[in-house]
């Protein structure tokens, strides 16, 4: 029979436990191998590569469209951190003809490309404790969307 001594220790190590699993498998990334989370990877972001491993978080993702084409915003976790995924960015956009408009590192760093008529917005911060090294926040538009500035009444 087990002591109420015992039972009192084992109780919230089982909670704990239970929470963190939770948290471990929390979100909707794609799964699979790393070759195949990648080609999905590119098939929804097009020309727009992701760090060495990063996995899209589909539950706090919208994007709209695929490819070279689509809009919205793609939360990602990396599993580098967030001075390295800035240096990847400031990197490998250029070389896919990507135009740096605007680099700002930071605590949250943000940086601006441009690409015909695209324009994408990185926003890097450092991950939490238990969690990815780094996020990353890409937002993709037109970069001449036609927005209109609602009226005063």
């Amino acid at each position: 029979m087990i002591s109420l001594r015992a039972l009192k220790i084992i109780t919230p190590t089982l909670f704990l436990s239970a929470l963190l699993a939770a948290c471990a498998s929390s979100g909707d990334s794609p799964t699979g191998t790393p070759s195949e989370v990648q080609e999905i990877q590119t098939q929804l972001l097009g020309d727009m590569p992701l760090p060495q491993g990063a996995r899209i978080l589909g539950s706090d993702s919208i994007i709209i469209g695929r490819g070279n084409e689509w809009v919205g915003r793609a939360v990602v976790n990396a599993l580098q951190g967030a001075t390295d995924v800035y240096a990847f960015f400031q990197s490998e956009y250029p070389k896919g003809g990507w135009t740096t408009v605007t680099a700002v590192k930071a605590k949250t760093s943000i940086l601006v490309f441009t690409k015909g008529d695209r324009t994408a917005t990185i926003e890097i911060v450092d991950g939490s404790i238990g969690g990815p090294k780094s996020q990353i926040i890409i937002t993709s538009s037109p970069k001449n969307a036609n927005v209109v500035a609602p009226s005063k009444k």
